[in-house]
């Protein structure tokens, strides 16, 4: 069982990072964030050409046929970049649930979004997307936006969704897989998410002073740092697990540990990420807004804390007689 990604990996985070970070790096996030989608939509069609966008479909669909494991390393640099966008939707939820022709237009670039009853009742960027869908019980529907609404994430446009068209009846076990999948990828972007913020808070700690010192010279903030650090550590290797366990009896319960881990991890980096930044973390002109958005959205979506822990409990308790 390897926890670590493979050397093609390792290259694949590599190239996203590269492709980011040429694009504007965390200005792509900013601007979507103020409104302006086109750096964020020309970032989009660069990674449809890498292939990214058909990561879980299969090649013969026109996708890259990719791992669970592949995903989670992609999701993580999304994560880490703030990338804006529903990717989630498109790369991991809906491949498994749309159509064979829908599926290899999703690869090729299609921009689409789902609102998915009791877990996921809202859709990202709806109004950006040309395939919306509604899933209600175990049927799959296009969806007509009804309603916009915010989120406490400034990248994170959601809207509601209304059922239009026929429905088409998913195959069975298709969207607990699918939701599983989606969980996998929301927890791989919360460690993501919360490395960057980490990195931000030392960074900054070497610089603010206090006393004539940085404060990063101070025993009880690098305690914090370090308690971010290992929750981390720690989040990671359960993500990994749950790409591992896809078929297997545990796959629930491995899935529900990565999300609430990744997603308190990624609440304690944004916790400490702003203390160290002090006022200035709120402001709109400063760059972690986006994190700080980020972590407690999507510890919320695509299952809540509580949701995951009842899930976990139910599998490790003594079933009654």
């Amino acid at each position: 069982m390897r926890f670590l990604p493979t050397e093609e990996q390792v290259a694949f985070a590599e190239t996203v990072d590269e492709i980011v970070e040429g694009a504007g790096g965390a200005d792509v996030a900013r601007s979507w964030a103020d409104g302006d989608t086109g750096p964020g939509l020309g970032l989009w069609r660069q990674f449809a050409e890498l292939g990214l966008l058909g990561l879980r479909t299969s090649e013969d669909a026109g996708g890259f046929g990719g791992t669970l494991g592949d995903l989670a390393v992609v999701f993580e640099r999304l994560g880490y970049h703030a990338v804006p966008g529903p990717y989630l939707e498109t790369v991991a939820l809906l491949p498994g649930l749309v159509p064979e022709h829908t599926r290899a237009e999703l690869a090729a670039g299609a921009i689409a979004t789902a609102a998915v009853d009791g877990i996921a009742p809202t859709a990202l960027d709806a109004a950006l997307a040309s395939h919306r869908f509604v899933v209600r019980g175990d049927a799959l529907q296009q969806g007509d936006v009804v309603e916009e609404l915010t989120s406490v994430a400034p990248t994170r446009r959601l809207a509601r969704l209304v059922a239009a068209g026929t429905a088409t009846a998913l195959h069975p076990g298709a969207l607990h897989t699918a939701l599983n999948e989606a969980s996998v990828a929301a927890a791989a972007t919360l460690v993501g998410a919360g490395e960057r913020m980490l990195d931000e808070a030392v960074s900054y700690a070497k610089v603010r002073e206090q006393f004539g010192r940085p404060i990063g010279e101070f025993q009880a903030l690098k305690h914090q740092l370090a308690d971010v650090r290992i929750a981390l550590s720690f989040a990671r290797p359960l993500v990994w697990n749950a790409t591992l366990r896809t078929g297997m009896p545990d796959e629930d319960r491995a899935v529900s540990a990565a999300k609430v881990a990744a997603g308190d991890a990624a609440m304690l980096a944004a916790r400490v990420s702003l203390q160290v930044h002090g006022a200035i973390g709120y402001t709109a002109e400063h760059t972690l807004r986006i994190w700080l958005g980020l972590a407690p959205a999507l510890s919320a979506a695509w299952g809540t804390p509580d949701f995951h822990r009842a899930r976990i409990a139910r599998d490790i308790l003594p079933k009654e007689r």
